[in-house]
């Protein structure tokens, strides 16, 4: 049984570390001391639920339904777009630096906007549902496959907690306005980038309908 659980958490490391959307709103929710815990919460139970599903068998929906993968493809890339377009526009002024208080966005906030990235985008659901669950297919039982999970999803906790609360540490190499607005210029363009590229694969699969 433990093998199962190592290849999970290795499969799981191998498939988070890029630098995607999800990942720069978590390590921004650090960097911003946003409910980092909260948002690396809600991402951790998003990520289980989501590989729950694909051990289970539920990524054969995309392949019944492929209309709901385009759907949730849209979505994403409107998401994405819009919130990249705000991170290049936004305003980082000192208060926004050194005051905690003045800094703070609504918890029902941070968990909309951390349930938007960890849910509207087809690629976690590739990642999670489809890739993972795929893998956990060549185990014949299903207390096999749900071990293999629990090392995918443990990875994703030690990850987003280590993102979200990490970061926080360089909270004081910020404390400039001018290098924090670098920073957003940076994920703005990143996150647009990654919106162009989804509506491109969007379109590649509203093609093969």
């Amino acid at each position: 049984m433990g093998s199962y659980f190592i290849q999970g958490f290795i499969l799981q490391a191998s498939l988070i570390f890029a630098l995607g959307a999800q990942n720069i709103f978590v390590l921004e929710s650090g960097l911003r001391r946003n409910s980092p815990a909260l948002v690396a919460l809600v991402c951790t139970v998003c990520d289980l639920l989501l590989i729950l599903l694909g051990v289970v068998g539920a990524a054969s929906i995309f392949i019944q339904f492929p209309l709901i993968k385009i759907i949730f493809g849209v979505l994403g890339v409107v998401f994405l777009l819009y919130y990249g377009y705000q991170k290049l526009r936004e305003d980082v002024s000192p208060i926004t630096l050194t005051s905690k208080d003045q800094n703070k966005v609504a918890k029902k906030t941070i968990v909309l906007q951390a349930l938007a990235f960890s849910l509207l985008n087809p690629h976690v659901y590739l990642d999670t549902v489809v890739l993972i669950g795929g893998v956990s297919a060549k185990f014949p039982e299903l207390s096999s496959r749900l071990v293999f999970a629990a090392g995918a999803s443990s990875f994703s906790a030690l990850w987003f907690f280590s993102l979200g609360l990490g970061s926080a540490r360089v909270g004081p190499f910020l404390q400039s306005p001018s290098r924090l607005r670098k920073v957003m210029i940076v994920a703005g363009i990143i996150l647009i980038l990654i919106g162009v590229q989804l509506a491109r694969e969007v379109y590649s699969w509203w093609g093969a309908l």
